[in-house]
């Protein structure tokens, strides 16, 4: 790759090498002329020229399943921008919570304002959002760059350490959580619509109320203060209005049953992450004021279109997803971990049936594309597991799920990108890694966690049950 000359380049290159001649004669020095060598000509930073393809060599093929009868054709997209705030950093609550800058790449975030390392429950439902219908799930993938040696004109990043600050706060303080309803309910005929969608709306009103409540009322009252005056009245607020979505459902359709055992709501941590907590560790380096991290440097590519749409099941109907429930696609450690997880995300518009997991270079007038797919069988009762996966799988290549799992709404993120087709010829672009992937492709890779509301939620399962196109 050519212009490894740069002012900026040479300067920055020299740096790291020094750091590691430091380090080298910290150890005996044994090996400083081949650790330090020419920083004009280093190129840790580069992607392998192998790992590009023309997407013309690619094969086509259909990876979607077709539709059987009783299939959920809907499909409900959510609008939340480009991440034109500039929401940027080297953290994953998802994969990684609680460790700062444990990613060693930068994400590049839409959805909830807030996301960062130190992200829990509390800290995301408070947050404000860049979706346009109030969705604050948290949306972020590592971010591409155009590197050609020459000076990077980034963006500047929102810091995330006032955030980190008030959501590792709001970790150490009480929440009051309860069972989520939307995913529970049968499907909802049209004429008890609304009426379940207000009190869906209710039941997050009576929770933000009560923990508000236990917020301003510390210290008051004896042992048994909390359960008698904020949880015990909470509980008979839920059972009514539990009950009068059932009454509204049953009149029309068979009414559901044992839904009034969701209205016990309990105390606990606000920092969770699904109830499996959040590991803490030392805060690894983070990127500089250029947006850059060690190995990982190049003009940042904002997408020029993010397309966020959940679709249904080939099979049957989905459920609604829990609130908070936190989901991946791809592995981003493909080198450590195989490739069992990886999935190929690569391709080029108006050629969507060629995935690869190489970067594409695509005929003038077709823009790069990554495509990630979710996995969307849930196992109906956890929002996240000890090696965040096995709480939500893929379906099969038929798409039904094994048994003991049910389809929730299957999220896809489209990413395009205006990358000059000169860059993508002189194999100038790449996608933020771990430093041991070396930008590999194979190790690219999608984040998400659920905090839309259960009125929305459900309103996403109506629509794909229905077969409509929905655009909120």
């Amino acid at each position: 790759m050519p212009g490894n000359t740069g002012k900026h380049r040479i300067s920055r290159r020299t740096k790291i090498a020094t750091g590691a001649l430091a380090l080298a004669l910290a150890a005996g020095g044994t090996a400083v002329a081949t650790t330090f060598g020419d920083p004009g000509q280093a190129s840790a930073d580069e992607a392998d020229p192998s790992l590009y393809i023309d997407i013309l060599q690619v094969k086509p093929a259909n990876a979607d399943p077709a539709a059987a009868r009783g299939a959920s054709t809907g499909t409900f997209t959510v609008d939340c921008g480009r991440n034109e705030n500039g929401h940027f950093n080297p953290d994953n609550f998802v994969a990684q919570p609680g460790i700062r800058n444990g990613a060693q790449h930068l994400h590049d975030y839409v959805g909830n304002l807030s996301s960062n390392a130190d992200s829990n429950n509390k800290s995301l439902e408070a947050a404000g959002t860049t979706c346009k219908n109030g969705d604050k799930s948290a949306y972020f993938w590592p971010v591409v760059r155009i590197d050609t040696g020459e000076e990077e004109k980034n963006p500047p990043a929102k810091s995330p350490d006032g955030d980190r600050d008030e959501a590792a706060q709001a970790a150490t303080t009480s929440a009051i959580a309860c069972p989520d309803v939307a995913s529970k309910l049968p499907d909802v005929p049209d004429s008890a619509m609304a009426e379940v969608n207000r009190n869906l709306d209710l039941l997050d009103t009576q929770l933000d109320e009560a923990n508000k409540r236990l917020a301003t009322s510390q210290g008051q009252g004896g042992p048994n203060f909390v359960q008698n005056a904020i949880l015990g009245p909470l509980k008979d607020k839920r059972a009514a209005t539990i009950d009068r979505m059932a009454i509204a459902i049953g009149r029309t359709a068979a009414k559901p049953q044992g839904l009034d055992a969701l209205a016990a709501c309990a105390l606990g941590q606000a920092g969770n992450n699904g109830g499996n907590g959040s590991a803490t560790a030392a805060p690894l380096p983070g990127a500089d004021a250029n947006n850059e991290l060690p190995d990982n440097d190049g003009e940042i590519q904002r997408p020029a279109k993010v397309g966020i749409t959940f679709r249904g099941s080939p099979v049957g109907t989905v459920t609604a997803m829990p609130k908070f429930l936190r989901a991946l696609t791809g592995d981003a450690k493909p080198s450590v971990n195989g490739t069992k997880n990886t999935r190929a995300a690569w391709t080029c518009t108006g050629f969507e049936n060629r995935l690869t997991d190489k970067y594409p270079i695509c005929p003038e007038g077709s823009k790069v594309e990554r495509i990630h797919t979710f996995p969307s069988c849930w196992d109906g009762k956890n929002t996240d597991s000890a090696n965040h996966r096995t709480h939500i799988v893929f379906p099969d290549a038929a798409g039904r799920c094994t048994a003991g799992f049910k389809a929730v709404p299957q999220l896809r993120i489209t990413l395009v990108y205006d990358i000059p087709h000169d860059v993508q010829v002189k194999k100038q672009y790449k996608v933020d890694s771990f430093p041991q992937e070396d930008h590999n492709p194979l190790s690219d890779h999608d984040d998400f966690a659920n905090v839309m509301s259960q009125r929305l939620m459900n309103q996403v399962v109506n629509c794909i049950n229905r077969g409509r196109t929905c655009t909120a």
